[in-house]
């Protein structure tokens, strides 16, 4: 009876004692395995970077306007509309490179047709822009020069509503957006993908600048839109006009970065990067690539079609040549010289490289496609990770020693 007893008890001390252990390595496992699984999401910007980011708003918005507007054109620190019109046009380049990084560095997907995206935004812009000019054009009439010209004799249907700033900026976010979307969709449910993806991009944007060359498309054929002279009711070359447009392209820069910032870092930004590293075992995994790799490129053809809204009022011009495969490729190459997956990269990049083909096609204007080209091979070679990539190797050997 006695040792009946003494075994139940002990047979209960030792049920005890695995149940807990059970229960607390249980426990252990869950609290790992959600660490591991699931790391804590980064932070929008460290502290250094949200100083300097405020700093730099503070400068510009506030130094901009002072040189421009306050500062005497002879004084060396007025800022010209030379330097006004080509800052803002390097800002648009680098709004472009930003929404390219996002589908290339993030996704895994080299789009070389970003630049009909860019070009319809700029398009959607310069219809109203068109219809802002009014009588003020060489014919004097309600429609634009070019239809006087090839004797059309009303709007066609497309044009109706662009008289109007809102629905033009509408146009600007909705035309990339649809067409994006119905390219994407068709084109990833079918599961293409690799070099193939880009060349069928390459091919997209070449249709539409062939198609944008014909005067019976209605967009002003290879002269396209042209001799701007008003914005929202304000001279398009008033040196307060092209500050102001200045500001917006740096405050939607600003925007758009903090914006791709918060997507790559959110959950849907890590399932977006696990399309690029693993398409294959993510679906396995149960998640459906379609959607994700669909939000993003539409987020990015968004961003393209802004950039190219904001392009066309400071450079005063739009014609299909802003659609050709060459200036897809010149965005690629942005985003490579900066930094693929950083998104402050391109940002450099596009800055730097266009700095640089400033320079050369204004001193050595026959050898800018040669070092153009270099810049292509050699980035790759020695720089693979970009401007960004370097600057990020040295500070990691300044912090060991």
């Amino acid at each position: 009876m006695t040792s009946a007893t003494s075994s139940s008890t002990a047979s209960g001390h030792v049920g005890t004692a695995d149940g807990n252990s059970a229960g607390n390595s249980s426990g252990r496992v869950a609290q790992s395995g959600f660490a591991l699984g699931l790391p804590p999401r980064p932070a929008l910007l460290s502290r250094r970077a949200w100083l300097a980011l405020i700093a730099l708003i503070v400068v510009f918005g506030l130094g901009v306007p002072f040189a421009t507007l306050v500062v005497p054109e002879a004084s060396p620190l007025h800022l010209s509309a030379y330097a006004t019109t080509i800052t803002g046009k390097f800002m648009c380049y680098a709004i472009a490179a930003l929404a390219l990084d996002l589908v290339w560095g993030y996704c895994g997907i080299l789009s070389l047709g970003h630049a009909l995206f860019f070009a319809l935004g700029g398009y959607a812009i310069g219809m109203y822009l068109m219809r802002a000019i009014g009588h003020d054009g060489k014919y004097g009439s309600d429609l634009p020069d070019f239809m006087v010209f090839l004797d059309w004799h009303q709007l066609p249907w497309y044009w109706q509503g662009t008289q109007h700033l809102g629905y033009a900026l509408l146009l600007v976010v909705l035309v990339p957006a649809v067409v994006a979307w119905v390219f994407g969709f068709f084109t990833f449910r079918s599961r293409v993908k690799g070099v193939y993806l880009s060349i069928i991009t390459q091919a997209m944007t070449f249709a539409a600048m062939l198609l944008f060359y014909r005067n019976e498309t209605g967009f002003g054929g290879n002269n396209g839109f042209t001799d701007f002279k008003r914005i929202g009711g304000f001279p398009i070359t008033h040196a307060g006009t092209r500050t102001a447009l200045l500001l917006i392209t740096f405050a939607v820069l600003i925007v758009a970065f903090l914006g791709a910032r918060a997507i790559v870092t959110s959950k849907l930004g890590r399932v977006v990067t696990a399309v690029r590293d693993g398409e294959t075992r993510l679906m396995f995994l149960g998640y459906s690539p379609l959607a994700y790799k669909l939000f993003v490129w539409t987020v990015s053809a968004v961003l393209c079609g802004i950039a190219g809204a904001l392009y066309v009022p400071q450079v005063g011009i739009i014609n299909p040549g802003e659609m050709s495969p060459g200036n897809s490729i010149e965005m690629a190459i942005w985003v490579a010289v900066g930094g693929r997956g950083t998104l402050i990269g391109p940002i450099v990049g596009a800055f730097a490289v266009n700095g640089a083909k400033s320079f050369f096609t204004a001193n050595f204007p026959e050898y800018w496609l040669f070092f153009l080209g270099l810049i292509f091979v050699l980035v790759p070679l020695f720089l693979p990770n970009g401007i960004m990539g370097l600057v990020e190797l040295v500070t990691r050997k300044r912090n060991r020693s």
